[in-house]
């Protein structure tokens, strides 16, 4: 039950991708089209180290992570964020439009959680689809 959510956005990207590099020319061999796919960092919000603040404490962390979540998007250096409903250790993703993994770590230090140590952060390079970049967060 811990990894339901895991593997259900993991599976849900997977078709994602699948379909789109299906529509491209199937020229077997060859890489993706890369007008239509690209790289980004898909960063796994883990639990961190320092989980013992107090309900206030947490309330204004938990607010100012929501305020960094929406800068990024404002930016376009973020394409999609949510958190996961299984409250295992892997807490939420992001997936970020950066060039560089040290542009993403800088990044996800910035946020208030990880600076508190309530989050950790594990970042991995993604090829995905370019068409996450149309994603609207208003």
């Amino acid at each position: 039950m811990k990894n339901t959510a895991f593997g259900l956005l993991l599976t849900g990207l997977l078709m994602l991708t699948g379909n789109l590099i299906s529509a491209q020319d199937s020229n077997k061999g060859h890489e993706p089209d890369p007008e239509k796919m690209t790289t980004y960092f898909m960063a796994f919000l883990k639990t961190g180290p320092n989980r013992s603040h107090d309900s206030a404490t947490a309330a204004k962390i938990q607010e100012g992570h929501m305020a960094h979540i929406m800068k990024m998007a404002s930016e376009k250096k973020l394409v999609l964020a949510g958190p996961f409903l299984d409250k295992g250790d892997i807490r939420g993703i992001f997936i970020l439009n950066v060039a560089t993994m040290e542009q993403a770590i800088e990044l996800t230090s910035q946020d208030p959680a990880v600076q508190s140590g309530r989050l950790g952060m594990e970042i991995h390079p993604w090829y995905g689809p370019v068409k996450l970049r149309e994603i609207d967060w208003d």
